[in-house]
C-alpha cells in the first residue's frame, strides 16, 4: 500500500507534473533531458528529487516512465503508475499530456483538504472519460492508503457491479441521504454497511438517477468543489483548426508558385526537391 505523503510532497508533485508536461510536450524537449534537470528545481526537503532521478534512470534504460512509477510504489500510487502506463500504451488514444494533467490536478487536490469521496469520484471519472478500463483501474485505486478498509471493500464492490448497476445508484445507496430516505419509511432502519458519502453527495446522485454519469460528475464539481478531470482536445478545437488552416495555406502557396512558374515557362523543381514535405499531404490527426 502506498502511504499518504506530507502536504509539501503533493505541492512539489504539482510542480513536477506541470513542468514535465510544459517542457516535454509544449516545448518539445526530450523527456530524459527534462528529468535530468528538474530534480534540481524541486524542494530538496521532500523525497521527490530522488524519485525524479530514479525515473530518469529508468527512462534511460527502458524507454518508459510507467515502469519507474511502478517500482516507486512507496512514493507514487498504483493509480499514478496506471495512468502513465495507459498513456504510454500505443493502443490507447490517451495522450501523455492529458495523463500528466490528470496527475497534476489530482496532486493539487491532495495538497488541499481532500476526501476519499472526492478522490474516488475524480479517479473514477478519469477511467470513464478516457476509457482506461474499470477492472485494472479500480484495482489500482484500491492500492492507495488514502482509502481505508471500508473504501477498499467498496471499490471491489463497484468493480464487480460495473455494467450491472447504474453508477449514480452506487453512490446514492452508500450515502447518508439514502439512510435518511429509508428512515422516513422505516424509522428504525439500520444500514448494513457504513455510509461513505455525505447527504449532499447522496442528494446529487439521487437527482441524477437514470442520467448520463457525466452530469453527476459535473454537478459534484459545481456544488461540492470536486476536482475537474481534464478533457481530451477534440478535432474541432480552435487551436487544432488553426493549425490545419495554416498547413493548407502553405500548400496553396506552393501550388500557386508552380502554376505561376509554369505560365512563365520557368519551372524550377530544385526548391521542392530540397523540401519534399511541401509535396506531401500531411496525415490527419487521429
Amino acid at each position: 500500500m502506498t502511504p499518504i505523503l506530507e502536504r509539501e510532497e503533493y505541492i512539489e508533485q504539482v510542480y513536477f507534473f506541470r513542468t514535465l508536461r510544459e517542457r516535454a510536450i509544449d516545448e518539445k524537449m526530450p523527456a530524459q533531458e527534462v528529468l535530468e534537470r528538474i530534480h534540481e528545481e524541486v524542494l530538496s526537503i521532500t523525497r521527490l528529487p530522488m524519485a525524479i532521478q530514479f525515473l530518469a534512470t529508468e527512462l534511460k534504460h527502458s524507454g518508459l516512465l510507467a515502469s519507474g512509477f511502478a517500482r516507486l510504489g512507496h512514493y507514487f500510487t498504483p493509480f499514478q503508475a496506471f495512468v502513465i502506463d495507459q498513456a504510454e500504451d500505443e493502443r490507447n488514444r490517451f495522450s501523455i499530456d492529458i495523463a500528466l494533467l490528470v496527475l497534476e490536478r489530482e496532486a493539487q487536490y491532495r495538497s488541499g483538504t481532500p476526501t476519499p469521496a472526492g478522490l474516488f469520484v475524480y479517479e473514477f471519472e478519469t477511467l470513464s472519460r478516457n476509457r482506461l478500463g474499470y477492472e485494472a483501474g479500480l484495482r489500482s485505486m484500491a492500492g492507495d492508503s488514502f482509502f481505508d478498509a471500508d473504501w477498499r471493500s467498496y471499490l471491489d464492490f463497484v468493480r464487480r457491479q460495473m455494467g450491472a448497476v447504474d453508477f449514480t445508484d452506487l453512490i446514492y445507496v452508500r450515502s447518508e441521504w439514502y439512510i435518511t430516505d429509508q428512515r422516513r419509511q422505516t424509522p428504525d432502519y439500520a444500514a448494513p454497511v457504513a455510509p461513505l458519502f455525505g447527504e449532499k453527495e447522496g442528494k446529487i446522485a439521487k437527482a441524477n438517477r437514470g442520467r448520463d454519469p457525466l452530469y453527476l460528475f459535473a454537478a459534484l464539481q459545481r456544488q461540492l468543489g470536486y476536482p475537474e478531470v481534464p478533457r481530451i482536445k477534440r478535432k474541432d478545437d480552435v487551436s487544432v483548426r488553426l493549425a490545419e488552416m495554416q498547413t493548407k495555406i502553405k500548400e496553396l502557396e506552393a501550388r500557386l508558385k508552380l502554376v505561376e512558374a509554369e505560365q512563365r515557362g520557368k519551372i524550377d523543381l530544385s526548391e521542392f526537391m530540397a523540401k519534399p514535405e511541401l509535396l506531401i499531404q500531411p496525415e490527419e490527426e487521429e
